[in-house]
């Protein structure tokens, strides 16, 4: 039982009756919530719908709110209904509803928490889609772990997901790889190439790409002109940067559905999805020949004092409006963009996520417009933008410069301190705000390691098995005796305090996946860990609330039923951000 969705609907179902009006108004009902009050002093739920309804219903908060309290008179499951401050609804629920949470979690398993209905329609969620010049690094990271959490936050609430990879590989970039390999590929044919020129890509990396290139062509690339052997190298080496980045991605955990080429968007016969997209735009009255101001500070790459083709993106909620093509005829980014985000819209993806690094916040308001342009409306693109990771080490900043080839690569950081912290840790902070990775701490087994903290609370909860089954090895624990357990015996302050916390994980994960904020997650199996290590202490100071009661079989049962639900929540919780689980802890 989801107690604030029930709730928010039983108050709906009120107000309807009292105020017939409103049953025609459901834009009204949607602005009110059923949330937890922020003082726990003041009850369970507390509910905003007197004042967010007032000026629809033309009546006073207070009024309305005596009208709401005087409905849910006689409730079974209300302890206390009380109005506070301006017309606040506060809610104390009864035991029962907070230990039905417990039965829930343990008859629903892995599915506890998951919406009971799937909402309509596919959501694309783009994430990574690093240039693929070389191994992913750190920076790369925190995107890549936010943008599958993402997928998988969504997943578990039923949306039809896409994982997807953008590869780079129609700009200069792809040229300088191409040399950079031919250069390695000499080396391998036992030519002293001596430093790396400037502008090439120095890392160590690309020797054995060289020579794959040597085994593969012997020394024919030498006698070939330079667009002969560029054509010959690219593929061949992009296939190369991809397998390497696929097994980066790997040791995170990480697999997407669908690579897209940029380069087939600049293809085809007839010129390709960019043209295509450039000429329905003008079709729709949506492009013109002008000029641009220059823009303060820093000048965009795409800005340029002459008439150009421009895209109306000002008409979408964009700052300006957008170059297309530039002098030389090619096409900008944004017109790749701008076509790759149709492209999307033809596949069926109305709801489209692409996450993005520090650099490229300046692509939030382009790309919604861009969306909503190429789809009459219909596609929402939502830009998430991770901020950057600063690892420090012994208290000191890691530098990292990927020209240079020396930088910390997502491979080195796995290794050094495993998958499940490098994930944790990547999300347990906004994605919008600057995170310190801290190795002195995330090695740590203390409490002050977010993700130690939590999979230990788990490896707790599986303990108090390995407990029983020591202690009373007569007592049936099994999956059924579980949900047999008598719940009503759990009503100590200390037992209620901890459910309801259990109680908000549907709640915690709804909201997640409809805000696209997978840190949500992290914080709340960190809060449930919490409230469980706390009950676990209470446990040491007050025998009774222990979990395992040699003398009263019953309300051991009844607790181990109860930390089975908390050890499944914290299960489904960690699944979702891809960490594991463990059972016990070295």
């Amino acid at each position: 039982m989801d107690a604030f969705a029930v709730f928010r609907n039983r108050v709906e179902e009120k107000l309807i009756n009292l105020y017939p009006e409103l049953s025609d108004n459901k834009a009204a009902l949607s602005r009110f919530v059923v949330e937890p009050p922020r003082d726990a002093s003041h009850g369970d739920l507390s509910c905003n719908a007197a004042m967010v309804l007032s000026k629809t219903l033309k009546s006073n908060p207070r009024a309305i709110a005596d009208s709401i309290v005087a409905a849910f008179e006689g409730d079974p499951q209300v302890a206390n209904i009380e109005i506070a401050g301006p017309g606040f609804i506060n809610f104390t629920l009864t035991p029962d509803v907070w230990q039905s949470v417990i039965a829930d979690a343990n008859e629903q398993g892995a599915d506890y928490g998951r919406p009971a209905v799937a909402p309509v329609g596919k959501v694309n969620v783009e994430y990574v889609s690093a240039n693929p010049t070389g191994p992913l690094h750190v920076g790369h990271t925190r995107g890549a772990v936010f943008g599958d959490a993402l997928a998988s936050l969504m997943a578990f609430c039923r949306y039809e997901i896409t994982r997807e990879y953008y590869i780079n590989d129609a700009g200069g970039q792809i040229t300088v790889l191409a040399n950079s390999a031919y250069l390695r590929y000499c080396q391998a044919l036992g030519d002293d190439i001596g430093e790396i020129p400037a502008g090439l890509y120095p890392g160590k990396y690309l020797i054995p790409v060289g020579k794959a290139l040597a085994e593969q062509f012997g020394d024919k690339l030498k006698s070939m002109d330079d667009a002969e052997r560029e054509a010959t190298i690219r593929p061949v080496v992009l296939e190369k940067m991809m397998d390497m980045v696929r097994a980066d991605l790997e040791k995170l955990g990480i697999k997407h559905d669908k690579f897209f080429s940029e380069s087939t968007l600049h293809g085809g016969g007839n010129g390709g999805d960019i043209k295509e997209t450039l000429d329905w735009l003008r079709e729709q009255g949506l492009v013109y020949q002008g000029t641009l101001e220059a823009p303060k500070g820093k000048t965009p790459e795409e800005w340029e004092d002459r008439e150009q083709t421009l895209f109306k993106a000002t008409q979408f909620g964009d700052d300006t409006d957008r170059a297309l093509v530039k002098s030389d005829g090619s096409y900008t980014y944004f017109a790749a963009d701008i076509a790759y985000h149709r492209n999307k819209y033809l596949r069926g993806y109305n709801s489209q996520i692409v996450v993005l690094g520090a650099d490229h916040a300046g692509y939030i308001k382009r790309l919604g417009a861009a969306g909503k342009a190429v789809s009459g409306g219909e596609a929402e693109v939502d830009v998430k933008i991770c901020q950057l990771v600063n690892l420090l080490r012994n208290g000191q900043p890691a530098k990292m410069s990927k020209r240079s080839g020396n930088f910390v690569t997502m491979a080195n950081l796995v290794e050094e301190v495993g998958q499940d912290v490098v994930r944790f840790i990547m999300l347990f902070r906004r994605n919008e705000a600057p995170l310190d990775f801290d190795f002195d701490l995330v090695t740590q087994q203390t409490r002050d390691n977010p993700v130690f903290y939590v999979q230990y609370a788990h490896a707790r909860a599986c303990s108090a098995f390995r407990n029983a089954a020591r202690d009373v090895p007569e007592l049936d624990v099994s999956p059924d005796s579980l949900k047999s357990a008598d719940l009503s015996l759990l009503s100590h302050p200390a037992e209620l305090t901890l459910l309801k916390v259990m109680g908000q994980f549907p709640r915690a994960i709804e909201a997640a996946a409809v805000a696209h904020e997978p840190h949500r997650v992290a914080f709340y199996v960190h809060e449930l860990a919490g409230a469980f290590n706390a009950f676990w202490t209470k446990g040491k100071e007050e025998p009774q609330l222990r979990f395992v009661n040699h003398e009263d079989r019953t309300i051991t049962l009844a607790r181990l039923a109860m930390v089975n639900a908390v050890r499944q929540i914290l299960r489904n919780g960690l699944g979702i951000l891809g960490v594991s689980a463990p059972d016990e802890l070295s």
